[in-house]
């Protein structure tokens, strides 16, 4: 029985890459917008590329990219086009984990989008326990800010995002909300490391550490000192939580992060963290989502399951 499975995938994989080959070439062009950044991304000539992509818009009778001095744009046509695509290429890849999964094997690829405060301890750690289990099933983690993770699922470049104060939640199915309470970060020596919960005026009257404007921690405290008729002056500003956790140690300066991107309790990083509080600064959420309607591979869907259950064990979840 396991014997025919494997052939059937074999067969279904070789029917997939003839007949989905040239939707793969215009997916390609569409995330690139450009046909030469999308040839040597596919190793393949950027004049047969283009050749593929004219033979195609010649067959549908409409043009699916707009040819500009820098490169194409998809046509109205070409949008309509490419979400078809990335649907039949998400569905062919859910076929095919779901015949490994009828071969005992579970095979398929995870690909995820997140907040950085998923990758130094939560992300590497699940993965890690999903991968012991399955060894045949590969991952990709891309850090997106808020925007960006949702955008990736959309475009079917993500299966999941873990994404922490989303931009908007039109397109997506929210599968949990995971309650994270923003923490100042310091040195143990520092004179706020002392208190069991900070209110946010004492944290400003030190130095600070803060994300850039698009991350949901940044989003939270501005609202909170607006309330309070105060602006936060950042003494170093940083894209990267790693720096600025690393930074807080080297400058004895604050910085700030959510529970799940903070060092596990037995974690022996040198760093205090202490809990703001709510009246000051509201809970955020940190949201894990898929694509509204999108039915999951196999992979993806147990590994999202996998995920649940961590945060239900950990954190006030709704």
């Amino acid at each position: 029985m396991q014997k025919s499975h494997r052939n059937l995938l074999s067969v279904r994989e070789k029917q997939k890459m003839r007949h989905l080959l040239p939707l793969r070439y215009i997916d390609a062009v569409a995330k690139a917008g450009s046909i030469r950044q999308a040839a040597e991304t596919l190793a393949i000539t950027s004049t047969a590329l283009n050749r593929r992509i004219l033979s195609m818009e010649d067959e549908l009778g409409v043009a699916i990219f707009e040819r500009l001095p820098r490169g194409v744009r998809l046509s109205a046509a070409g949008e309509l086009l490419v979400q078809h695509i990335r649907n039949q290429l998400s569905d062919m890849e859910r076929v095919k984990s779901q015949i490994a999964d009828l071969a005992g094997e579970r095979r398929g690829h995870v690909s995820i989008a997140c907040s950085q405060a998923l990758l130094p301890f939560f992300l590497p750690e699940q993965i890690s326990a999903y991968r012991s289990a399955h060894p045949a099933v590969t991952f990709s983690v891309h850090l997106r800010d808020r925007e960006a993770a949702e955008k990736a699922l959309v475009e079917h470049s993500a299966d999941l995002a873990l994404i922490f104060e989303p931009v908007r939640l039109s397109d997506l199915d929210v599968l949990l909300t995971v309650r994270q309470p923003v923490y100042a970060v310091m040195r143990p020596d520092h004179p706020l490391a002392q208190e069991h919960v900070l209110r946010l005026r004492d944290c400003l009257r030190f130095p600070i550490a803060l994300p850039t404007m698009s991350y949901g921690v940044r989003h939270l405290l501005e609202l909170a000192t607006q309330r309070l008729s105060q602006k936060l002056k950042p003494a170093v500003e940083s894209d990267s939580f790693e720096f600025l956790r690393r930074h807080a140690l080297t400058e004895n300066i604050i910085a700030f992060q959510i529970p799940i991107g903070l060092p596990p309790k037995d974690d022996i990083s040198q760093l205090a963290s202490r809990p703001i509080a709510e009246r000051d600064v509201p809970i955020g959420s940190l949201y894990v989502s898929q694509l509204k309607g999108r039915i999951l591979p196999v992979a993806s869907a147990r590994f999202s399951d996998q995920v649940l259950v961590s945060f239900t064990q950990r954190f006030d979840c709704e």
